[in-house]
């Protein structure tokens, strides 16, 4: 954005055999911008000779179809090779309305290198099931890989700070576009969703979306990106936020000070001291946050408290475990013997049942105490 408060943007249309809708969608964005780059993706419709005639435009062209999002990375090359800050990208299919443009620029003038997709109404008439369907399914997955929760993560019809997004990508069809928001928001770039309008007209709109083969490669790139998400990108954002603070500040900021409830608070570090006891060696953050992020649990403190198994304390679980674990199961158990490596595997079973039993109760112990502790300090700060 420039000093006098011009947005420096350009507008992206990929299409590909949408030659019904695509003069009308053209149409409708030239009335709003004059920074126009339309890219068709192999087209064997009349999209090319429809594009042609309009001298306006920046037309890219490629020669076989490989993809959208293929095509929206091409364009988006090309327009931060001409210096563009922003590009706000519709779908040729008619299902936008171009005169929703303006929405996105009064918005990013106060909120500058923001992610903006288009939330459309999914429940209005006209709108198939299975999008909708479809939609709720990708706004659920998306919240367990950013922690960002939408109402709309799969509209064409956005705003992306192409200076400040990652410059390398690796899908090229229809999931381009969840990689997009998903690398974006671990990057630190805000995504929001503004309503836009919606129009589905059946004889007109045509989607190529087929849906064996783009929704299994689309679940392929989810179990790519959660598994990032919980291993990596949440661990990451967990140390930096504890390294910028004291544990003092850390404890009443993020441990009192967040707007989460006692119960809620309690509940995440039930989960972290059970999930850290449990033997889910190796996969505790994983699981941890998983599960917090599934139950809307405080993410840091679950976190923070399935660090119970640091190597100091992991002597102390095993025999704690091997002990309860044959109590349980009434077999005899020399704690010593069982805590020799060699003779470990003989105790298995004991050790197993042992470590659920002792995570349970020291999950339910913290819980209570822990929800006690913080309801009198929320207390007495009141």
């Amino acid at each position: 954005m420039n000093n006098n408060g011009h947005i420096n943007y350009c507008v992206i249309i990929p299409t590909y055999n949408n030659h019904k809708t695509l003069k009308y969608v053209l149409d409708g964005v030239l009335k709003y911008s004059d920074d126009v780059i339309v890219i068709n993706d192999g087209a064997t419709d009349r999209t090319d000779e429809i594009l042609t005639s309009y001298k306006e435009i920046i037309y890219l062209k490629q020669p076989k179809n490989i993809g959208k999002g293929f095509a929206l990375r091409t364009a988006f090359i090309h327009a931060l090779s001409l210096g563009y800050e922003y590009a706000i990208t519709i779908d040729s299919d008619g299902q936008h309305y171009p005169d929703d443009i303006p929405l996105f620029l009064d918005y990013i003038k106060n909120n500058e290198n923001r992610l903006i997709i288009g939330s459309r109404n999914m429940n209005q008439e006209g709108v198939p099931g299975k999008s909708s369907f479809g939609n709720k399914f990708s706004n659920f997955w998306f919240l367990v890989e950013s922690g960002v929760k939408l109402k709309d993560t799969q509209s064409g019809f956005r705003l992306y700070p192409i200076q400040k997004m990652p410059k390398k990508w690796y899908t090229k069809k229809f999931e381009f576009e969840i990689e997009c928001i998903v690398r974006s928001a671990w990057r630190g770039i805000e995504v929001f969703n503004i309503p836009v309008q919606i129009k589905y007209d059946p004889n007109e709109r045509v989607s190529h979306f087929r849906p064996f083969k783009d929704f299994t490669r689309i679940s392929i790139l989810r179990v790519f990106l959660v598994t990032i998400a919980v291993a990596y990108i949440k661990p990451r954002d967990f140390i930096r936020s504890f390294k910028k603070k004291s544990i003092k500040r850390f404890f009443f900021e993020d441990v009192l000070g967040s707007q989460d409830s006692a119960i809620v608070k309690s509940s995440s570090l039930a989960l972290g001291v059970f999930i850290g006891i449990a033997p889910f060696w190796g996969f505790q953050t994983v699981i941890v946050l998983f599960l917090a992020v599934i139950f809307r649990l405080n993410k840091f403190l679950a976190f923070a408290a399935s660090n119970i198994s640091i190597p100091p304390m992991i002597p102390l679980i095993v025999l704690a475990s091997l002990k309860i674990g044959s109590l349980l199961l009434n077999s005899k158990i020399d704690v010593k013997e069982g805590g020799n490596l060699e003779s470990f595997g003989t105790h298995v079973n004991e050790y197993i049942v042992g470590s659920f039993a002792l995570a349970t109760i020291s999950a339910v112990i913290v819980g209570i105490i822990s929800y006690i502790f913080i309801s009198f300090l929320k207390e007495k700060k009141i």
